[in-house]
């Protein structure tokens, strides 16, 4: 279990974050500064979030069911990257994934729509919600999440930004 947000020696950090909706805090961007890569899971809620993230690092984004305007439309519903010979899909609706991630060969599974941040090992595989990162829903936290990937090892862990509770890590 990771419990610091140090980053492993020449690794990859990932940055991630989710339902937004047009509310970028300065605690989320604060919590994102250093990431190499920020993957938005959807309901981002403006393109200026976009463009801001991106202020820090690339953004790798998909769209949310909220993200509806003319500026979304170029978004796409999933995305699939590659970080040091790990490979992430990313989609919004967790229960919308069409794919067996096993078989497609992925080793983590990032969603958010929930605002409930959630870190679980299944079958070898990772799935993170890091969370809602804008308004406040029902009492949930306020979070996002950090990946570390290095030669092929995965760390993740959940950050809450207004809270005091103790984050979510695996390794």
């Amino acid at each position: 279990m990771m419990n610091s947000k140090r980053r492993p020696e020449r690794g990859t950090q990932i940055g991630v974050i989710s339902d937004t909706h047009g509310l970028l805090r300065p605690e989320a961007i604060e919590a994102l500064i250093g990431s190499d890569l920020i993957l938005h899971a959807g309901d981002i809620g403006k393109l200026e979030i976009l463009e801001e993230l991106n202020t820090i690092a690339p953004v790798v984004a998909v769209r949310g069911n909220n993200d509806t305007g003319a500026w979304a439309q170029t978004i796409p519903e999933t995305e699939t990257v590659t970080v040091e010979n790990v490979t992430i899909h990313l989609l919004h609706i967790a229960k919308d994934l069409k794919l067996d991630p096993k078989t497609a060969g992925i080793q983590v599974v990032i969603s958010g729509h929930s605002h409930k941040p959630s870190l679980e090992q299944r079958e070898g595989m990772l799935f993170l919600n890091p969370g809602s990162a804008g308004p406040r829903r029902f009492k949930l936290s306020i979070s996002v999440a950090c990946l570390y990937v290095k030669d092929a090892i995965v760390h993740a862990q959940v950050i809450n930004l207004l809270d005091t509770e103790v984050p979510l890590g695996l390794s």
